[in-house]
């Protein structure tokens, strides 16, 4: 019985640190590098250094969740792209002819290129929003708002650049 039960645990603990570890990233064995390059902007009234904030966040959720190692030279996996859109819009109109909602929205085109496989080379736009308080400083919330939208945008570059779903 003692040995059923050591074995259970066992078992459990493995497939525990196989779900956590496996994540669903499928990368070839083969591909060891990334690079990312800066982000250009395509939008005339993009604030701060936004594009480049992209291309960091990037970096970082590729180097922290997988084992790609970044290099500049010869990488065997390349993201590029260009920030495409920046809009705050009125979404919400209330009785006084205001509006008690504004919505962010932020869209990016992202060129994934993989330089060992050409056919796992891809070109696609994303975009996500954020809905905030018309009533709200703008400049006090908006970095919190550029965390979420990025945050959700990169996930879905990063699912489709490394995973099978």
């Amino acid at each position: 019985m003692r040995s059923l039960y050591k074995t259970t645990i066992t078992m459990t603990c493995l497939l525990c640190m196989g779900c956590y570890n496996f994540r669903g990233i499928t990368i070839a064995p083969e591909i060891k590098t990334y690079y990312v390059e800066d982000f250009s902007a395509t939008v005339l009234d993009l604030p701060g250094d936004l594009n480049y904030l992209f291309a960091e966040e990037l970096r970082r959720k590729v180097r922290e969740e997988s084992k790609l190692v970044y290099s500049e030279t010869d990488p065997h996996i390349v993201f590029s792209g260009a920030l495409t859109k920046y809009n705050i819009s009125a979404i919400a109109p209330d009785g006084n002819s205001t509006t008690s909602l504004n919505r962010l929205d932020i869209g990016i085109k992202v060129t994934y290129v993989n330089e060992l496989n050409e056919e796992d080379t891809w070109t696609k736009s994303y975009s996500d929003f954020e809905d905030f308080d018309s009533n709200a400083n703008f400049q006090e919330i908006e970095e919190g708002l550029y965390d979420v939208i990025i945050e959700d945008i990169l996930e879905r570059v990063f699912n489709d650049a490394f995973t099978d779903w």
